[in-house]
C-alpha cells in the first residue's frame, strides 16, 4: 500500500470533498412558423432559465460574479432578420409575485389562452390558438420572471429575500435584460419595456435604471394598467386621495350592471370626472363642510355610484374599494370582480363586509395556468417538475425600504428617463373598469410628473372597455394589439 493510499480524511479536511458544480443555463430552443393573413411568421422559441451572476466583494477585494438566482424566460426571435433593425421588447406582469404568464399568453405572444370572456367562459380544460394578432409581427419578444415567480428561484444556498423589493428587483430584472442583450447582440436595436400592474412600476422605475446603470436607452415603455403611484391607489389613514379618483371606475361599474337606469357609460362617467374636485374639496374640509353641502354630497355620490345614501353617510363618503365591490351587488348576493368590476360571482355568505374573493381572478387563473403548463411543455419542450408559479405569495412582505416615510411613487422615474433620453416614447393603456388601477389614478400620477409642456406629446394614452388585463375581452384585445404594434413601429423610426 502506497503512502497515498493510507491517507485518511482528517477533520476539517476538505481536499476529498467533490466540489458541487455551479448551476448553468437550461434554455431549449424550437423552431415554429405561425401562418397570418399579414404572411408567415417563422421564428425560434427559447425558454428555460438563465443564471444571474451578482459581484461579489468580499474585504474591499473583487471576489468574481457567483451565481445567485436561477431566472425563467421565454424569448422569440424572427428568423433572417437585420438585428440593427428589428426592435426587441422585454414584458413582465407585477404582483408583485406574478409571473409573465398574462401578458406573454394573453396579449403578446405567438400563442394565447382561449379563456373566454365575462358571461362566456370557456370550461375546463380550455384551449390554446394562434395569436394573429401577435406583437411578434413587429418586435422580438422577451418575457421574464421575477425571482421567486414562474421556474425562477435563488439558487441553493442563497436567499430569496433580496429580490423581494424595489430594488433587489430592478437591480435583478434589469440584469436579466442586460445579459440578454449583450449574448444576443441585441445593443443597436431599438428596445423597448412593457409591463402591466406592479409591472409598470417595475417598467417606468427600469426605464431610468437601465439609462443611469448601464447606458441603456429605449426608444419606448409600454405601460398596461400601471401602478404608478400607490398613494392613488390603496385607503391610507387620513388619505383622501383615492376616493375622487375611484369615483368614474365606480359609476361606470353601477351603470353596467343596471343600476343607473339608461343612461350611458360616457355619460355617468363624464359626470363622475367633473364632480370629481369638489368631492375632493368635500373630503379636503372634513368636519369644517356645512351639514347640507354634506348631506348633497351623499346624495350625488350615491347617484353616481348605485350605493344607497345610507352606506355612503355611514362610510363618511369614503369608499374603500374592496368594500364597494362587496356591497354594489349585495342585494342580489354577487360580489363584484376587482381587476374587472364587470365580472361577478357569489360569495358563501352575504354579510362580508370586504370582498370575500376576486371573481375575475377566479375566472383567468385556471386557462392561464393550464395553458401555460401545456405549452412550455407540449410545444417548447421544456421539462421541469419544479411548480411554476404564476402568482406567488412567497415574495410578501415586499420591501418598499427606499420609500419609508413617502408615497410609493414612481412617475417621478418616467419623467427623469424622459428628460434623459429625448426620444424616449410612452404608451399608456387603461381599462375603464379596472377597479385595482382605475384610469383616473393613472391619470393622476401622469399629470404629476415634472417634465416641460412640449415632453407631454411623447405619452400617448389608450382606454380600453374592460378591465385591468383588457385583452380579456376580444374587441379590446384586438383594438390594443394594433394599437401597440403601431406605437413599437413609431417609435423604432430613426
Amino acid at each position: 500500500m502506497t503512502d497515498d493510499e493510507k491517507k485518511t480524511t482528517q477533520p476539517g479536511d476538505t481536499t476529498d470533498t467533490p466540489k458541487k458544480p455551479e448551476p448553468t443555463d437550461d434554455l431549449v430552443t424550437t423552431r415554429h412558423t405561425l401562418h397570418t393573413p399579414q404572411g408567415d411568421l417563422d421564428y425560434s422559441a427559447t425558454t428555460g432559465r438563465v443564471v444571474l451572476r451578482q459581484e461579489v466583494h468580499k474585504d474591499e477585494k473583487y471576489d468574481g460574479r457567483k451565481p445567485k438566482a436561477e431566472v425563467s424566460i421565454t424569448y422569440y426571435t424572427l428568423q433572417d432578420t437585420d438585428v440593427t433593425r428589428r426592435p426587441v421588447t422585454f414584458a413582465f406582469n407585477g404582483g408583485p409575485g406574478s409571473s409573465s404568464v398574462w401578458l406573454h399568453l394573453g396579449l403578446l405572444g405567438p400563442r394565447r389562452v382561449d379563456s373566454g370572456d365575462v358571461g362566456d367562459l370557456t370550461p375546463p380544460p380550455y384551449g390554446l390558438v394562434d395569436n394573429l394578432e401577435t406583437l411578434l409581427h413587429v418586435s422580438d419578444l422577451v418575457f421574464i420572471d421575477p425571482v421567486s415567480t414562474g421556474y425562477s428561484r435563488a439558487t441553493e444556498g442563497e436567499q430569496a429575500k433580496p429580490f423581494h423589493g424595489f430594488t433587489g428587483d430592478l437591480e435583478s430584472v434589469g440584469e436579466i435584460i442586460r445579459l440578454w442583450t449583450s449574448r444576443n447582440d441585441r445593443w443597436m436595436s431599438p428596445k423597448f419595456l412593457i409591463g402591466e400592474s406592479y409591472g409598470g412600476t417595475r417598467g417606468a422605475a427600469l426605464a431610468e435604471y437601465l439609462q443611469q446603470r448601464f447606458g441603456m436607452f429605449f426608444n419606448g415603455v409600454m405601460l398596461v394598467a400601471p401602478a404608478l403611484n400607490l398613494e392613488a391607489l390603496f385607503d391610507g389613514e387620513h388619505s383622501n386621495l383615492p376616493h375622487p379618483l375611484f369615483l368614474p371606475l365606480y359609476a361606470a361599474t353601477a351603470q353596467y350592471h343596471g343600476l343607473l337606469g339608461d343612461r350611458t357609460t360616457d355619460d355617468v362617467v363624464a359626470e363622475a370626472r367633473d364632480w370629481a374636485e369638489t368631492y375632493a374639496s368635500v373630503l379636503a374640509r372634513g368636519a369644517r363642510v356645512p351639514d347640507d353641502e354634506r348631506a348633497a354630497a351623499v346624495t350625488k355620490i350615491a347617484s353616481l355610484t348605485g350605493l344607497s345614501e345610507d352606506y355612503v353617510d355611514r362610510a363618511n363618503l369614503r369608499l374603500e374599494h374592496t368594500r364597494v365591490y362587496a356591497e354594489l351587488l349585495r342585494s342580489r348576493r354577487l360580489v363584484t370582480g376587482r381587476l374587472d368590476t364587470r365580472f361577478t360571482g357569489p360569495a358563501d355568505h352575504y354579510i362580508h363586509e370586504q370582498m370575500p374573493y376576486d371573481p375575475f381572478m377566479s375566472a383567468t387563473s385556471g386557462p392561464y395556468t393550464a395553458a401555460l403548463h401545456h405549452y412550455l411543455r407540449g410545444e417548447l419542450e421544456y421539462e421541469n417538475d419544479a411548480i411554476y408559479e404564476v402568482l406567488s405569495r412567497q415574495v410578501h412582505p415586499w420591501s418598499y425600504k427606499e420609500f419609508e416615510g413617502q408615497a410609493v411613487d414612481v412617475a417621478d422615474k418616467l419623467a427623469t428617463a424622459m428628460i434623459i433620453n429625448p426620444h424616449l416614447q410612452v404608451h399608456i393603456a387603461m381599462g375603464r373598469y379596472d377597479g385595482g388601477v382605475p384610469v383616473e389614478a393613472i391619470e393622476y400620477s401622469l399629470d404629476q410628473m415634472a417634465i416641460p409642456a412640449s415632453y407631454r406629446d411623447r405619452i400617448e394614452t389608450r382606454v380600453y372597455p374592460a378591465g385591468h388585463m383588457m385583452y380579456i375581452h376580444q374587441e379590446s384585445r384586438v383594438a390594443q394589439a394594433a394599437d401597440l404594434a403601431d406605437f413599437v413601429r413609431r417609435a423604432s423610426i430613426r
